[in-house]
């Protein structure tokens, strides 16, 4: 069904940095560049079984690990209908606190369901709610993205719904505090 399937797969399926490459061999060798560099040529890595060069063994384990997770949560499907799930109660709120829940992304069918991005009225409220939970509730990595700043909920597939709700709860309990 398909030539070529080049995924980023870091943080979903693997620890960062990792990629996963399917691709049909006979596609390869009939569209395949042969004046590549070696190491970019799919044809180098299908004549030597994937063994050009040491394989990273350890991201390969996370990944099996990982896929096995995901047949065991329902499959991807599930997984992705998880991922909704997360998503939504945070743009929920958000839309329902949008005078002071800024969120940049306007039309809703951009927005992200991995990496969910918020500002709030100034920079000092950012600062003061990514503090106050770590210290109250030890919820960490909420500092937005350093060339765009807010706050960056990065909700991935191991991410569980539990966590999600716990954090709009204390959304709600700054909300209440600060606005």
């Amino acid at each position: 069904k398909f030539h070529l399937i080049y995924a980023g797969a870091q943080k979903n399926v693997g620890p960062a940095g990792v990629t996963i490459v399917v691709i049909n061999k006979k596609w390869a060798e009939e569209k395949g560049n042969p004046n590549a560099p070696t190491m970019l040529n799919y044809m180098t890595h299908i004549k030597n079984d994937s063994l050009f060069n040491t394989p990273p063994c350890v991201n390969i384990f996370v990944v099996n690990q990982t896929l096995k997770w995901i047949q065991k949560q329902g499959g991807v499907e599930a997984v992705y209908q998880n991922n909704l799930k997360k998503a939504n109660m945070l743009y929920e709120f958000f839309d329902a606190n949008a005078d002071f829940w800024i969120t940049p992304v306007k039309n809703k069918e951009d927005r992200s369901i991995m990496n969910v991005v918020v500002n709030l009225p100034t920079p000092e409220l950012e600062a003061k709610f990514v503090e106050e939970a770590k210290k109250k509730h030890n919820m960490t990595n909420l500092k937005g993205h350093r060339s765009v700043g807010g706050i960056r909920v990065s909700i991935y597939n191991a991410c569980p719904i539990e966590w999600v709700e716990k954090l709009v709860k204390f959304m709600e309990e700054f909300t209440k505090e600060n606005k």
